[in-house]
């Protein structure tokens, strides 16, 4: 089975506000706090500004959004994520943006730091918006980013 994200995180109540200038944008809450907006195909038409995209490396990364992300973290940190896993092979990228900077990444390596066990970009990302993994968990599945397998889930969950 597959999993597949591209998404925007960020606390719950700075992604409801920095969003609503988004046509279709859909935010969807999540544990912790925290909120996660799906690239959807409208989303990505919106905030594009028709320019190359990839210049951090994303595979889906709207051109320019990474300036638009810029201006949301003048209110708090805000990551960008991408993954896409089928079979337990896979990889993600995620980036940090805080203070009107980028902060953390674009980052595509699991780090090294707890108990000789692999942190994920994206856990990595999380902890640098507040999240804090449990006992015999991480991050990721803290906050409950394991809760739907695409962004279709994602989206079916923020429309209920």
């Amino acid at each position: 089975m597959g999993y597949e994200l591209q998404a925007v995180l960020a606390k719950d109540e700075l992604l409801r506000a920095a969003s609503r200038e988004v046509p279709g944008a859909l935010v969807v809450s999540l544990r912790q706090g925290l909120a996660l907006m799906p690239m959807t195909a409208e989303v990505f038409d919106a905030v594009t500004d028709g320019s190359e995209g990839g210049a951090l490396g994303f595979w889906r990364l709207p051109g320019g959004f990474d300036k638009v992300l810029v201006q949301w973290s003048v209110t708090g940190p805000v990551a960008y994520v991408e993954a896409e896993y089928f079979g337990g092979v896979g990889e993600q990228r995620a980036a940090v943006w805080a203070d009107g900077t980028l902060a953390l990444g674009p980052l595509d390596e699991p780090a090294k730091t707890r108990f000789s066990r692999a942190v994920s970009p994206i856990s990595q990302a999380l902890h640098q918006l507040g999240a804090r993994a449990g006992l015999g968990e991480d991050e990721f599945e803290a906050v409950g980013l394991d809760r739907h397998r695409g962004n279709d889930g994602w989206v079916s969950a923020g429309a209920v």
